[in-house]
């Protein structure tokens, strides 16, 4: 009897700590495309546990864009901040086991921390992108993965969570490659099974820097953009474009068109230039496509 396939879930997980990153957008663009082209689900998780930062605000902000772009969630929003308690079954379960402990940091004033039990070891892992990556996870120590029982940070919290929504493939920005080894030893310390990794390339500026609120402000947001009058399906087509190509001369798509062709093979390993000049020609494609269609 031949075995059932694995269903395909893909997670876009934003934290509400400021307006939605443009590259953040096409993130989310790939995880829904390369989850519906297969069948699968879309999921959306809210990142929020720090909570100094997060605001309500942006996370309306980011679920209304993303409502707005067409890229609809499958299942229940989940909250980081809502699963406490679960993270915290998992920390003792690795403190019990010695794949953690608590240690008693004395910079500043004196805290106790968790740290993870390094077992200091090669990791490799294929990208779906980049192809065989290898770390040697010597050189991260024990590192921190709560500031306290009460308190996870990102790696775990991240890893749990794809654990328990059952996420298949992580597609992700190049800037994530680092996290990947630490995420992969708590992975196999807590027993689950690895996801495939897809590492996309970055979007940069016209000087090929990486686009940043810090150096090229507000044009790095999608609010930027649709307050100028870009339709969500320019956005959405265009940002397709940006380190992927279908292999053929179409370069206007609906989104419906962009599902049934997308492949992460065709994704470059190389940064993607943002144009607007381009953003805008594209537009201007899709709103003489509308008047076509409303005749």
């Amino acid at each position: 009897m031949e075995k059932e396939k694995e269903k395909i879930v893909t997670r876009f997980p934003p934290s509400p700590t400021g307006p939605l990153h443009i590259g953040n957008v096409r993130t989310a663009l790939y995880n829904y495309i390369f989850a519906k082209k297969n069948g699968g689900d879309f999921i959306v998780r809210i990142e929020d546990t720090d909570k100094a930062r997060s605001k309500k605000e942006y996370e309306d902000s980011i679920l209304e864009s993303l409502e707005w772009l067409g890229l609809k969630r499958d299942g229940e929003l989940l909250h980081q901040s809502e699963r406490t308690e679960i993270y915290k079954k998992y920390l003792q379960k690795l403190i019990d086991e010695n794949k953690a402990y608590i240690s008693t940091e004395t910079e500043g004033e004196n805290r106790e921390v968790v740290r993870f039990r390094n077992p200091n070891k090669f990791v490799q892992f294929d990208d779906l992108i980049r192809g065989t990556v290898e770390f040697d996870t010597t050189e991260l120590k024990d590192f921190v993965i709560a500031k306290s029982v009460d308190e996870p940070l990102y790696h775990l919290a991240v890893v749990i969570d794809d654990f328990e929504s059952g996420i298949t493939h992580v597609i992700r920005g190049e800037d994530h490659i680092s996290n990947t080894p630490r995420q992969i030893l708590i992975q196999e310390a807590i027993g689950a099974p690895r996801p495939l990794y897809a590492h996309l390339p970055l979007i940069l500026a016209r000087d090929r820097s990486k686009l940043s609120k810090r150096k090229h402000g507000e044009s790095v947001s999608l609010g930027y953009y649709r307050d100028k009058g870009y339709s969500p399906e320019a956005i959405i087509n265009y940002l397709a474009l940006l380190g992927w190509n279908p292999g053929t001369e179409q370069e206007i798509f609906t989104l419906p068109e962009l599902i049934n062709v997308f492949d992460l093979k065709r994704v470059h390993k190389g940064g993607a230039i943002f144009d607007e000049k381009k953003l805008a020609w594209v537009n201007r494609k899709h709103f003489n496509l509308g008047k076509i269609r409303n005749k």
